[in-house]
């Protein structure tokens, strides 16, 4: 084509060339003026870096898949096993076999942990009445629980698949007598983010010698980890590290702080990785921990009237420890905190059980009422789920240790038929729910698996347990793993 000659798109040969130079100028500069205007695009879409370091907060709250009653949880776990007989389910027909073996008729199929089946039935010692409107019937080991029965709702047809104490506590808490998956209290976290701005939200509450599944009952297993539960101990700093070494004092940790912060923002400038953003995030919340949490352990603006409620001032040292423990379960529900798991250690009586039993309800007899009597009276209650019980119950049958001593007695674990209760946060009070057979060997109504008491504790916090899911591995994994039924009638 020669130059001045018309082509036939009515354009002359030197137009042509303009718009091919103009094309190739674009074309060359993929890298730069087109991956520029990319650029603009994904940071308006938040998916590049920002040029400083963003507010993230990977505990903020979060909407649940329907409108949920609860918003808190304050799980009691008794661990070991509490006795169902001498404290939930009395069984009159105890008296009938007391000391004999029964038919081998009816203890075949029992798994049982340490006593054979052919041991001899032992009778409970303790008389049972019934308490509030309702009349529910309990030990007369609990009076104080016993006056909160309008408002608790007692399931007497626990079991589970576990018949010892870290496979127990684990198919408990995660869902799988396997280890490393994410506990209970850290599938609550991540299916709701925390209202606390100043605690973690997800606190753990020792008590007693200590727990056979440990860290593994509040861990977060493949969760990423600001979910797990932090541990807030008895003596010394409540939360490890919380205070400064010595040396540093606010202002130069301050310093610190800020000097890690432009660092970060630096590298998140260069990278965008949202690690680092979640990084900084954890340490100003330990930061803001170091104001919050002595606060929080400060008892001295709480009235007489409550510290008697919760019997913060006995003269037994377990007692106040426990009464403690209560006391700052509430403080932190009122902070926002999300999930508080009490582990109070240890229920598990092979032996000497009547006479361990009444020390150890003396202990957390009061403290327990008195926690869901405060809830109530500050309107706290309807929003947060009370859970009470452990891994599995006792069996009719005695164990004797020490056979030439009576008093020795106690029962061996249970798995096939327990007790639990429940209150506020979307329960139904003042009501029992289930039946086990005349010695508590099995369940005849209403059975209820743990895994459908996790399904219920999710559903009070207004989730669908089959689809509050992570993905791990290649598949989605869930609290209730692939069972568990929500039991509606516990629900309000």
């Amino acid at each position: 084509m020669k130059l001045g000659v018309t082509c036939e798109f009515g354009m002359n040969p030197r137009q042509f060339l303009n718009i091919n130079a103009r094309r190739d100028f674009f074309r060359q500069c993929a890298g730069g003026v087109g991956m520029a205007a990319l650029g603009e695009l994904l940071t308006a879409d938040g998916l590049t870096a920002a040029s400083t370091l963003p507010k993230v907060n990977p505990l903020a709250p979060r909407q649940p898949h329907f409108s949920a009653k609860a918003k808190h949880v304050i799980f009691m776990f008794m661990e070991g096993g509490p006795t169902q007989f001498e404290l939930f389910d009395e069984k009159p027909a105890l008296a009938k076999y007391d000391g004999q073996p029964l038919p081998a008729s009816m203890t075949k199929d029992l798994n049982l942990a340490f006593i054979k089946p052919n041991a001899a039935v032992m009778a409970s010692s303790f008389k049972f009445r019934r308490y509030g409107d309702c009349g529910m019937e309990m030990s007369e080991l609990l009076p104080h629980l016993g006056s909160c029965a309008d408002d608790i709702c007692l399931v007497r047809s626990m079991h589970t698949d576990a018949i010892n104490h870290h496979p127990g506590q684990l198919l408990m808490f995660t869902g799988s007598i396997q280890p490393g998956r994410p506990s209970m209290g850290a599938w609550s976290m991540y299916g709701l983010g925390s209202e606390a701005e100043d605690l973690p939200g997800f606190v753990v509450l020792p008590s007693g010698r200590g727990t056979s599944g440990g860290a593994t009952n509040y861990s977060s297993g493949f969760l990423p980890s600001h979910y797990q539960g932090s541990l807030l101990r008895n003596q010394g700093d409540p939360i490890l590290y919380l205070s400064n070494p010595e040396g540093i004092n606010r202002e130069s940790q301050q310093a610190t702080l800020s000097l890690i912060r432009d660092l970060n923002e630096k590298r998140y400038s260069e990278t965008g990785d949202m690690e680092i953003a979640s990084r900084i995030a954890s340490y100003e919340l330990a930061f803001r921990m170091q104001m919050s949490a002595p606060d929080l352990l400060d008892f001295s603006s709480e009235p007489q009237s409550v510290r008697e409620l919760y019997d913060l001032d006995s003269d037994d040292v377990d007692t106040r420890e426990f009464a403690r423990n209560c006391l700052l379960a509430r403080r932190m529900v009122e902070r926002g905190v999300r999930f508080v798991l009490m582990m109070d250690a240890s229920w598990d009586d092979h032996t000497e059980l009547n006479k361990k039993l009444p020390k150890r309800t003396r202990k957390i007899d009061k403290s327990t009422a008195g926690l869901i009597k405060d809830l109530k009276n500050r309107g706290l209650l309807d929003d947060t789920l009370i859970v009470w019980g452990g891994e599995f119950g006792r069996t009719p049958m005695v164990e004797h240790r020490k056979p030439e001593d009576r008093d020795n007695a106690g029962r061996d674990h249970h798995r096939d038929a327990y007790s639990m209760w429940m209150a506020g946060g979307g329960i139904k009070g003042g009501q029992v729910i289930g039946k086990t057979d005349d010695l508590c060997l099995n369940v005849v109504e209403d059975p209820v698996h743990i895994h459908d008491l996790q399904a219920t504790l999710l559903h009070c916090l207004g989730f669908d347990h089959t689809k509050l899911t992570y993905k791990h591995m290649g598949r989605e994994f869930r609290l209730t793993d692939v069972a568990g039924n929500v039991v509606k009638k516990l629900l309000t």
